[in-house]
């Protein structure tokens, strides 16, 4: 049960259950889990303890669900899951790849025509991937 939780708690975090979470937080005693599943259980516990004395916990989740809504996708998944490259929601500029292409083209040109040697043609060419 436990492994299991902690599978759970190390997977991506999404950003619609984080919004479900925070929904469910304005209208239940459950207040906070969003902000336990996306690994801030200070706030979570805080949440909690505000709920038994006001309103202003369930406030606060709505005010989440509402901000999760409004922000921009790579924005949710680089602040919430730094550790995991972002995939498909990455823009990837066509024109920027088609640019180094077409360099890393003309640095083995130059190479076969022996203007430059092999470890300089390497050298530019990782300067340019990276």
């Amino acid at each position: 049960m436990v492994s299991q939780l902690f599978n759970f708690y190390q997977q991506p975090k999404k950003k619609i259950f984080s919004v479900v979470l925070a929904l469910i937080g304005t209208v239940t005693p459950l207040v906070g889990l969003h902000k336990l599943y996306l690994g801030q259980p200070l706030w979570g516990l805080i949440y909690f303890i505000l709920s038994w004395e006001s309103p202003m916990a369930r406030i606060a989740c709505a005010i989440d669900a509402v901000l999760y809504l409004a922000q921009d996708s790579n924005y949710f998944y680089s602040r919430f899951n730094p550790e995991l490259p972002l995939t498909e929601n990455n823009s990837i500029d066509a024109k920027q790849i088609t640019e180094v292409a077409q360099a890393i083209r003309e640095l083995e040109k130059l190479r076969q025509d022996g203007l430059i040697s092999e470890n300089e043609f390497e050298q530019k060419r990782r300067k340019l991937i990276a």
